[in-house]
């Protein structure tokens, strides 16, 4: 004679947060769409470049660079959320790949990739921009997003590793 299993529901159940107040919202003033502009734009990693030691928006900064990393399974979808990124924090006039095949264009060829220090770096690289592919062995589907600050002392030096 068999022992029945427990019965367990056939889903988990899902709780749904609400962070808005239970409170009726009071009408606001319309916001013109140049305070916006001028609201976003202070926000901007680009017009507001992070300080050395800050994290923002899971990128941490030197002060110089500003350097974060990208995974959404597949290199299509990642170098997605990388270009849409570039244009919310002011990058959207830096011309980049236009697509993942253009992207792979700038890739290191298999036997110079272990030899990065002498040839560069492994992707696309054009001021104040460097997309990255990570190192052999890293999370599948990532590439690193480097963002420099322009307005720092000998940007232009360091952003080519001359300085």
């Amino acid at each position: 004679m068999g022992v029945s299993a427990p019965s367990r529901p056939l889903r988990r159940p899902v709780y749904i947060a609400s962070f808005g107040s239970t409170e009726a919202a009071e009408p606001t003033e319309a916001v013109s769409e140049v305070e916006l502009a001028e609201e976003t734009k202070d926000s901007q990693v680009r017009h507001d470049f992070p300080l050395a030691g800050e994290s923002r928006q899971g990128g941490v900064s030197d002060g110089r660079c500003f350097t974060i990393t990208f995974a959404a399974g597949r290199l299509e979808q990642t170098y997605a959320l990388i270009r849409g990124f570039l244009r919310e924090q002011g990058y959207g006039d830096v011309p980049v790949p236009a697509d993942l095949a253009e992207l792979r264009a700038f890739r290191l060829p298999p036997k110079l990739r272990h030899q990065l220090s002498l040839f560069g770096e492994d992707g696309y690289v054009h001021n104040p921009v460097k997309i990255l592919f990570p190192p052999p062995g890293a999370k599948r589907g990532a590439l690193i997003l480097e963002l420099h600050n322009e307005r720092a002392p000998g940007h232009l030096l360091r952003f080519h590793r001359r300085g």
